[in-house]
């Protein structure tokens, strides 16, 4: 079994491994009390050191620094490392610290708890979560689509679709947000009925190279390889470093090596921390069939600082050594990615794949 890691939808909600100093620093309160412990986690957390970020947060929280802030940040370190059950429970404590003064901070706690428990797996507790929050914002298109997504996983066609269509109508014109509905479907082995928000967000006439990238990434899931390399021109030109990392997914599916290999060295030259740009030269190194390549590229990854765009890094790492035969090796890292990345389908089924080898 080999399954390469390549490329996930960035999704307009608030992701793991996507997490804003805005967000960071947004709808917290602060008591006359030290907040040493708390500030240098979210600057850590801001750095992508999730792992400094929580050990930081916990000892804010021992040492009796601001509950609110404390717990949040912890929350939001523990969900960019996977570890989502902890994660709801940090929000929850945050949660129970607010008052009825911070409206907007608990609003802001309630849409990361949905996160958690959507990544989780607890539709049952999204759901609810969704609920409260739409309680206090019925305009939340976050907790629409992720009543929505919480719905499909459930086998609710229906109601997933009409949460779906809501969110859409409240935001006609988010290439994201059709991205993200769709990623549902496709996870749901429904993309064929996901095709149909990409085609309504084929309809939004694109401004930016960010917009002409959405459209590229649209074409390249609809597999019109030819349409997405023209909505990525201009971006590419511009050098805009989303459109060249899936341009280089476009060559790789084509079967363009040389072409992806270029396109992924110019991507780490204009970005030598580009976590993406090395994982892109991996995988043209395992299309080649040159896995120790691959290896290198991958340890020079991991070797950045931060955990930002690792996880493919890691899931890619497995294949390498399981394309090099050695399956003790790729069964042990599988073992350590299913430990940090519990939700992740494909680390289970690589890991059922490989207790059955030698």
């Amino acid at each position: 079994m080999t399954q390469f890691r390549s490329i996930r939808i960035k999704s307009l909600v608030r992701t793991a491994a996507v997490v804003t100093l805005a967000l960071l620093l947004g709808g917290c309160s602060g008591d006359a009390v030290s907040t040493k412990n708390t500030d240098a986690g979210y600057k850590a957390a801001e750095s992508s050191n999730y792992l400094e970020a929580e050990q930081l947060f916990q000892e804010a929280v021992s040492e009796g620094e601001e509950s609110v802030s404390a717990y949040r940040g912890l929350g939001i370190a523990q969900m960019a490392q996977g570890k989502y059950q902890e994660a709801a429970e940090s929000f929850r404590q945050a949660l129970a610290a607010t008052d009825d003064k911070m409206p907007e901070t608990v609003l802001d706690l309630l849409e990361y708890r949905a996160t958690a428990q959507y990544r989780m797996q607890d539709y049952d507790g999204t759901i609810e979560t969704c609920a409260q929050i739409l309680a206090e914002d019925n305009a939340s298109v976050m907790a629409y689509y992720y009543t929505g997504a919480a719905r499909l996983h459930q086998g609710s066609q229906e109601e997933a679709a009409a949460n779906f269509d809501y969110a859409a109508s409240l935001r006609p014109n988010d290439y994201q947000l059709y991205l993200d509905i769709y990623s549902v479907y496709e996870d749901t082995n429904l993309s064929g009925v996901g095709d149909t928000y990409l085609q309504t967000a084929l309809g939004i006439a694109p401004q930016s190279n960010e917009d002409y990238y959405h459209v590229g990434m649209i074409y390249y899931y609809l597999e019109q390889y030819d349409q997405a390399s023209d909505a990525l021109h201009k971006p590419v030109e511009d050098g805009y470093e989303p459109a060249l990392s899936l341009m280089g997914r476009i060559y790789l599916a084509e079967g363009e090596n040389d072409n992806a290999n270029a396109t992924y060295s110019r991507l780490l030259s204009d970005n030598p921390k580009d976590t993406d740009a090395y994982n892109g030269l991996a995988l043209c190194a395992l299309a080649q069939g040159d896995p120790d390549q691959a290896l290198t590229y991958i340890t020079q990854g991991l070797e950045l600082e931060g955990g930002e765009g690792k996880q493919e890094l890691y899931f890619n790492e497995i294949i390498a050594y399981e394309k090099k035969l050695d399956f003790l090796t790729a069964r042990d890292k599988c073992r350590t990615y299913v430990e940090m990345y519990p939700t992740d389908e494909a680390g289970v089924k690589e890991l059922t794949f490989l207790n059955t080898r030698g």
